[in-house]
């Protein structure tokens, strides 16, 4: 099966690489468009979501740094166009498949640490991802820091 529309997921660590160079191995070896988001969660998420005080500067200079980070990485993907790195706000899981839905993606790749134990099988992202995608998703496994 050859794909024509990838989106990779990616939370910008310096782990992300190995997931972005499989998903740009799959692209180039398939011909398909590649696309990718990176997704900023709300910080009174963080906190139960009854915050005390007003985040709105906070949340956008986390946007402001996630939108550098973002621009950063995907610079060692030259034909990677602008309009397809996609900087969102959101919760991850219906933001991904929201995007790859929008977007007409066919595979859907995120990194997972591949912890031991039925519940910690995939990372929560890309378990939650995996679960309702609109498409096919590929869990890149990621090695464990030294």
């Amino acid at each position: 099966m050859s794909y024509q529309h990838i989106l990779v997921a990616l939370d910008l660590s310096e782990e992300c690489d190995p997931v972005m160079q499989r998903a740009y191995a799959l692209a180039t070896s398939s011909q398909a468009k590649l696309s990718l988001v990176h997704i900023v969660e709300p910080m009174a998420m963080a906190f139960g979501g009854d915050v005390p005080m007003d985040l709105s500067t906070l949340q956008q200079q986390q946007f402001e740094q996630a939108r550098e980070r973002l621009d950063g990485f995907a610079r060692k993907y030259p034909d990677l166009s602008t309009d397809r790195r996609h900087l969102v706000y959101g919760q991850p899981r219906q933001e991904i498949h929201r995007l790859a839905a929008e977007q007409g993606c066919d595979l859907i790749v995120v990194g997972s640490h591949g912890r031991h134990g039925l519940a910690l099988l995939l990372g929560s992202t890309a378990n939650d991802v995996l679960h309702g995608a609109p498409c096919d998703v590929l869990a890149v496994r990621l090695k464990k820091p030294e």
